[in-house]
């Protein structure tokens, strides 16, 4: 007789997603210290942008619940916040959204939009978990008017800072909400702060980056990668 094999079989993932999605307001952003922390992280790529400067299009990639949009201080027409996750719309399309916001469904890339249609593109929190970041950072420039603007952040995943600082804060709650957390980020997080950090460099050549918290351009004892990108 055979003997049974010890393997755990792979989760219903869109299940696992949904689960997840659900409890990432709460996990991330609650009033707890690390909630605290990642709300002012929103606040490093917007300090350029005060209210004397306007972007008529602006398109934010991966938007989700919507944390960046409160930390946007520059004036617009039209801000289009998109999302792959129509559940994820539904819960934001529950608040009330500022004149010229608008939500709708669409994936990272490829996007419906014409070249050269927006003055500012945003992603926090997107190209770590996108297939092909080149190919990604592409489509975004190609919708970018000359002299537009590509906003990022980014986690410094797997710095050692990251990992440790994962002991604290979002990853108790995942699990305390039975989520299992490092499975998750294995699977989402798939490009490294350090391969993302090369491949933006080397297709951008005037950019302005902040390290957080150490200001110093090492990874390993950062926790977010955040900057402009000028096209």
């Amino acid at each position: 007789m055979g003997q049974q094999k010890q393997y755990i079989p792979l989760p219903e993932y869109e299940s696992l997603v949904a689960r997840w999605l659900k409890n990432y307001d709460s996990s991330n952003y609650s009033d707890s210290f690390a909630g605290s922390v990642l709300r002012s992280t929103h606040r490093l790529i917007e300090k350029p942008f005060g209210p004397d400067i306007r972007f008529s299009r602006v398109l934010e990639v991966g938007a989700g619940t919507l944390a960046h949009l409160p930390f946007v201080r520059h004036r617009f027409d039209n801000y289009i916040a998109t999302d792959s996750d129509q559940t994820v719309l539904d819960s934001a399309s529950k608040r009330a959204l500022p004149p010229g916001v608008a939500l709708m469904r669409a994936d990272a890339y490829p996007l419906n939009y014409d070249d050269s249609s927006f003055d500012r593109v945003i992603a926090t929190h997107v190209l770590e978990h996108v297939p092909f970041p080149h190919l990604a950072l592409q489509e975004w420039v190609r919708i970018l008017k000359p002299r537009g603007v590509l906003s990022l952040i980014l986690p410094c995943d797997p710095g050692m800072a990251w990992r440790f600082g994962r002991y604290f804060g979002p990853r108790g709650r995942a699990e305390m909400a039975g989520l299992p957390y490092d499975y998750y980020m294995a699977r989402e997080h798939i490009n490294s702060i350090f391969n993302l950090r090369q491949i933006l460099q080397y297709h951008f050549p005037r950019r302005h980056v902040t390290w957080w918290p150490l200001r110093l351009p090492f990874p390993d004892i950062n926790l977010i990668y955040a900057g402009n990108f000028y096209v």
